[in-house]
């Protein structure tokens, strides 16, 4: 008898972190091709390689048999294809106050032109309730809304072992894909939940909100301490031991950043309008308040120049979208203090400030040297170096 968990034709459109992750848990067990609009990144899942820094992502497209392929035609993508998985980039717009959509958008009405028959699973980030909106919208009825729980630099391990696998709808199409998922991953007793699209919607920006307030909470911990010189460490240790508390997301940084923890925070703002809350924007003043902290803290050391080591937000990953660095370097900047840069991961990106290549002469130069976290290589900046970094994790 044919097993109906394995062998489907799946569509994976994006290959970032989510997309990356998905296609190539899913393409051990299915057909899976993915789709994208940048042909460096289509050339680069068809010589075998991974569009993101991922350790696993990339160890999996070496030594396993995967069924991946990658085009650059949406036509040739969605033919036959049972499910359509949208893993597109979903940036929060200062302007409108919400993410912009336009990429799900667009990826919807061509698969409704191509295939009417798949049912497409948005795993891109939403705001609540879009997913209900846009099925009215776009007349598409085989849509629901799937949120991801991955950590960059750990999206395949996320996806390999999952904390929870929700399905935004109850139907026999929603309990399939949820099964797909569990079979392809290597947990066999994690929870499946099934739900509204809306509910799913809400489940991922709480958890990300969560997560945002506890990395804030932390840091004001280390604020106070360092303000009435205590040692941070301690009382983090003695809080942690607490189990209803825990140890994870403890270490203070110069601020939570990344892809997904500003602009779910700022999407769950908008999304309580009209409706009472206190916890919410406050997550984010807090967030405002720490980077302002940690300027205010090397301009009192009166630096000429300041030195940047690593723009990455976090360990293992090579992603420094919205690192909160970035805007502790523009309040240096306006502060009229020079910036230098070292990252040898960024050797091809203009960030606007001086880069210096070479470790020893970027240590040299620099008069206060900021690292969100420490590795081994800026140790030896010695009492030049800025961090508040306590238990060298993420």
């Amino acid at each position: 008898m044919n097993n109906p968990l394995v062998g489907k034709k799946i569509t994976v459109v994006g290959m970032g972190y989510v997309g990356m992750s998905l296609a190539v848990l899913l393409a051990r067990q299915h057909k899976v091709t993915m789709l994208d609009l940048v042909k460096e990144k289509v050339d680069m899942v068809n010589q075998g390689h991974s569009t993101v820094d991922d350790f696993e992502i990339k160890q999996y497209m070496v030594d396993e048999s995967l069924n991946l392929k990658a085009t650059l035609d949406p036509e040739e993508a969605f033919f036959e294809s049972e499910f359509v998985i949208i893993a597109t980039p979903t940036d929060y717009d200062p302007v409108s106050n919400a993410f912009d959509t336009r990429s799900i958008e667009s990826v919807i009405k061509i698969v409704k032109k191509v295939n009417l028959g798949a049912t497409i699973v948005i795993k891109s980030t939403v705001p609540i309730g879009y997913t209900a909106q846009i099925s009215i919208d776009l007349d598409v009825k085989n849509i629901l809304f799937s949120p991801e729980f991955l950590r960059e630099g750990k999206a395949l391990h996320d996806n390999l072992y999952p904390s929870r696998i929700i399905v935004g709808e109850k139907s026999k199409r929603g309990l399939l894909f949820g099964q797909l998922l569990a079979n392809a991953s290597l947990r066999r007793d994690v929870d499946c939940l099934y739900m509204s699209s809306t509910e799913a919607e809400a489940i991922k920006l709480f958890s990300n909100s969560y997560l945002a307030m506890r990395v804030s909470f932390f840091n004001e911990i280390d604020t106070f301490a360092e303000a009435k010189q205590l040692c941070t460490k301690h009382i983090i240790d003695g809080i942690g031991l607490d189990p209803r508390i825990g140890e994870g997301y403890n270490n203070p940084s110069f601020g939570y950043g990344g892809y997904c923890l500003p602009k779910d925070t700022k999407q769950l703002m908008t999304s309580f309008r009209d409706i009472p809350c206190a916890i919410v924007p406050a997550i984010v003043e807090a967030n405002n308040k720490r980077k302002q902290h940690i300027c205010d803290s090397i301009l009192a050391k009166v630096p000429d120049v300041v030195g940047i080591y690593s723009l990455a937000m976090k360990v293992g990953s090579d992603n420094c979208r919205s690192a909160a660095i970035f805007d502790i370097m523009e309040m240096l900047k306006k502060n009229d203090v020079k910036v230098l840069v070292y990252d040898d991961t960024l050797a091809n990106i203009n960030l606007g400030y001086e880069k210096v290549t070479e470790l020893d002469v970027f240590i040299k130069r620099s008069d206060i040297i900021l690292a969100n976290r420490i590795d081994e290589k800026i140790r030896m900046a010695g009492d030049k170096l800025y961090s508040r970094d306590i238990f060298n994790t993420d």
